[in-house]
């Protein structure tokens, strides 16, 4: 089960099957629990980046467009449609990260960053107004405060790196 905004679930479900498949490819013998659980061992690792992704997404949206008072938090959810309308890569990024079909973790922050420096972007035209300067600063803060706590708890090193943070990986 996955956050209600982002409908993940079924992606996560999905590639749950595709990665033990891999896994046991070269298992021969099912009746055979030690093998099984060795060749089994790295699943959670491997399985990290998509439901990772997943959940970190979900999480930093429904910050961003949790209702706040805070002007940052609303230029921030702001920032995100505007991001989104500019089309091309601004557009189909987010999207396929959404849709599941984009599941690299560091896309995700990239344009998850991206969307908060188009925010402050936004903020300092046409005049970079003292007041303006502020609110974008605390743009970056808020953003860096939303995601990398999430990114923290999913487990960072797993997250980017699940094939190095795995002790025993046969790619097939």
């Amino acid at each position: 089960m996955r956050h209600p905004l982002t409908g993940g679930g079924m992606t996560v479900a999905l590639s749950d099957i595709v990665v033990p498949r891999d896994l046991l490819r070269p298992l021969h013998d099912f009746h055979d629990p030690e093998a099984l659980c060795k060749y089994l061992e790295p699943f959670y690792t491997l399985r990290k980046p998509v439901a990772s992704t997943i959940n970190t997404l979900a999480g930093a949206l429904y910050k961003v467009f949790s209702s706040s008072p805070d002007q940052a938090m609303m230029e921030m959810s702001e920032a995100c449609f505007d991001y989104l309308s500019l089309g091309g890569v601004f557009s189909t990024g987010p999207i396929s990260l959404h849709s599941g079909l984009n599941l690299q973790p560091l896309s995700l922050v990239m344009h998850f960053f991206a969307v908060a420096i188009y925010g402050v972007g936004r903020l300092l035209l046409p005049y970079p107004l003292p007041k303006r300067l502020w609110i974008g600063a605390r743009v970056i803060s808020s953003a860096s405060t939303i995601i990398l706590p999430i990114i923290k708890a999913e487990g960072a090193r797993q997250m980017f790196s699940p094939r190095m943070a795995s002790s025993f990986y046969r790619p097939v």
